[in-house]
């Protein structure tokens, strides 16, 4: 497809996902995820071999559905392709999601409402949040809104640019695999490792772009130097990045001890400065959306220098 109408795509994907939301019925995620439940019923087993196989039965059927509907519709015009391109962009795409879940935990802080607070953050992180304190809740909201900028749109965006709807649908796949499997628990350490290691694949230049854009668009000297100097000492190799980074283009701290399933996990701090608030879990949200729309405007400026070029060449 042409560079304008990749554009296109996107920035009417974007549009409908500001404008819509994620579906409240029917959203093709929900379908797939009773498919990978029906998956792992019939393969679950402790070994990488029977998850290789338990990720290939998941995803390879939509994958290939998608890929044969976007065929079909570049066979019949452009016009029918941006169609799919854009109904799998907004199904991939989930901006809007951050606020919504993200906002009422600021909300709740403003208030002085700790216990609806924990409620509300409860729905984006799995630490035991009723351990947490008004900070450590502020702070585990604003590493969700950074880490899940990645997952819920710079990787997709990015897919789609590679290899178009089918890209950004097989992106979403893993990395909803790797949601529901890719655990070091013993259930499944050996049978999500291939959904784990697939999504961290898939997300290594997404993430590095996704800290580069946060930097860019926030406190860049010290975005950089925090994703510099931290990054390396995080668990993913992916979220370390794009929290560092996020953390220092924020001028917050975040990280540190945090509760999982009743104990203490040790985990490096991030970023500098002050201690996380309810401004903080707001400010991550513009750093999200400054990032896409630089995100945007850089692939613009790459269409246009390719219409420009293409004129050069024909009138030369």
């Amino acid at each position: 497809m042409s560079a304008p109408f990749v554009l296109l795509a996107m920035v009417v994907g974007l549009l409908l996902d500001a404008a819509l939301g994620e579906p409240r019925r029917w959203h093709p995620l929900v379908g797939f995820g009773r498919w990978t439940r029906l998956v792992e019923r019939a393969l679950r087993h402790p070994s990488r071999g029977r998850g290789v196989l338990a990720w290939l039965f998941a995803v390879l059927p939509v994958f290939t559905a998608v890929t044969a509907i976007a065929l079909l519709a570049a066979w019949a015009s452009p016009w029918a392709l941006v169609a799919v391109d854009i109904a799998c962009l907004y199904f991939a795409l989930g901006l809007r999601s951050l606020g919504e879940h993200a906002r009422p935990v600021a909300q709740a802080l403003r208030a002085g409402d700790l216990g609806a607070a924990r409620v509300a953050v409860g729905r984006m992180v799995s630490r035991d949040t009723d351990a947490l304190d008004a900070t450590a809740v502020a702070a585990a909201a604003t590493e969700s809104v950074l880490e899940n900028g990645n997952d819920a749109v710079f990787g997709a965006l990015f897919w789609y640019l590679v290899l178009g709807a089918p890209g950004a649908v097989l992106y979403r796949l893993a990395n909803t695999l790797d949601a529901m499997w890719g655990y070091r628990t013993p259930r499944y350490e050996r049978f999500g490792w291939a959904a784990a290691r697939v999504d961290d694949a898939l997300n290594w230049l997404p993430a590095r772009l996704t800290a580069l854009a946060y930097a860019s668009v926030g406190r860049t000297r010290a975005a950089l130097r925090c994703w510099h100097s931290q990054a390396r000492a995080w668990d993913s190799p992916n979220a370390g990045p794009v929290m560092a980074a996020g953390a220092g283009a924020l001028g917050v701290r975040l990280g540190g001890p945090a509760p999982y399933n009743g104990h203490q996990e040790d985990r490096p701090e991030l970023g500098e400065g002050a201690a996380p608030d309810a401004g903080a879990i707001d400010a991550s949200l513009r750093l999200a959306r400054r990032a896409t729309l630089l995100w945007v405007g850089i692939v613009a400026l790459c269409v246009l220098g390719v219409a420009l070029f293409a004129g050069s060449a024909r009138h030369a």
